[in-house]
């Protein structure tokens, strides 16, 4: 489904309200398994959560730690419970970005696949245990957060400057996966994309918790940018927030003549790919999409572009040394 418009920042509150006591307890839930206590895998665990149901850019983020890990000697490993794919209730295996799709391991397995090793399966800890038994000797998680899977050495919160936390409230009466101290009070850090009024007010919010605010922003490809530049094009996505998508099309150059917007991790049929291409082939301009919703498609996607975006740190020095602590205070098995 596609989230409601009244869980934005300027809801409809009237329905905000009638659904406000229901999102009450669904907020009481979710705050007591925060409380809980997940179990050691036996190497550096590094977890990234949103506050929000939707995209924020966790997976970004998963991908930064990755590399910077990368770049401190280690071999990370990516753990996922594979969300969408048939794998998710079954039992643990590693991901192979060349033979598997989306249907079977998620489709952001599959694009964290790409960088580092990824596990999924339904018992995240017997998925950590297998990356470690490969190799693995750090591991990130980004979609760890909200329940009590691995014991974390770094909790992170990613929000998305722009939306921030919408209306501030739990489904069904908003978009929050649990109430916004609750959240604040198990993170180590708050990793701002970007630099609107929403996202500010999050971050002024987490200083009161006493956490860094590492501030970041989502770069295009230059290469993919570039071949996007001065060019008609139809987007489609099936992301949390495609408005995202559709902002960084227009920042590269690119002149967007129609949009269509999915539910998040939508799996698209042969039909819909066709009206997909008529409407784009009758608009004169080409179909672009992103590099998640590329990765459902599979070979049905080939001739489709996308524009693939990563999260670079405004200070990478001090994410660096958060690493450089947690790592320093754990040891592998």
């Amino acid at each position: 489904m596609r989230p409601p418009a009244f869980w934005g920042a300027s809801p409809d509150a009237a329905r905000a309200r009638a659904l406000a006591t229901l999102g009450a307890v669904y907020g009481a839930i979710a705050a007591r398994r925060l409380m809980r206590t997940g179990a050691a895998a036996g190497a550096p665990t590094f977890v990234v959560g949103g506050f929000t149901l939707g995209g924020s850019g966790k997976t970004p983020t998963a991908l930064a730690l990755a590399s910077m890990l990368s770049a401190k000697g280690r071999r990370p490993a990516f753990v996922s419970r594979g969300h969408g794919g048939t794998v998710a209730r079954g039992a643990s295996r590693r991901v192979d970005p060349d033979r598997d799709d989306a249907r079977a391991v998620g489709d952001e397995p599959l694009l964290l696949a790409r960088s580092a090793p990824a596990y999924v399966g339904a018992d995240r800890l017997a998925s950590a245990r297998l990356a470690i038994a490969d190799g693995a000797d750090a591991l990130v998680l980004d979609d760890g957060f909200h329940g009590a899977h691995l014991a974390s050495d770094l909790a992170l919160l990613v929000v998305d400057s722009g939306f921030g936390i919408g209306n501030g409230l739990c489904p069904p009466a908003g978009p929050m996966r649990a109430p916004l101290d609750a959240q604040l009070a198990r993170a180590h850090a708050l990793v701002l994309v970007g630099d609107d009024a929403p996202g500010e007010a999050v971050a002024e919010r987490a200083t009161t918790h006493g956490l860094p605010v590492w501030r970041a922003r989502l770069i295009p490809d230059a290469a993919a940018a570039a071949s996007l530049s001065g060019r008609r094009v139809v987007a489609f996505a099936g992301i949390g927030r495609p408005e995202k998508f559709w902002a960084s099309l227009r920042a590269v150059g690119a002149e967007i003549v129609e949009t269509e917007a999915f539910a998040d991790h939508h799996v698209f049929s042969a039909v819909e790919l066709d009206n997909l291409r008529k409407t784009a082939a009758h608009a004169g301009a080409s179909l672009v999409t992103t590099q998640k919703d590329a990765a459902r498609l599979g070979r049905a996607g080939l001739g489709i572009a996308t524009l693939p975006v990563a999260l670079a740190f405004d200070d990478p020095s001090g994410v660096d040394a958060a690493l450089g602590r947690a790592l320093a205070s754990t040891s592998t098995i």
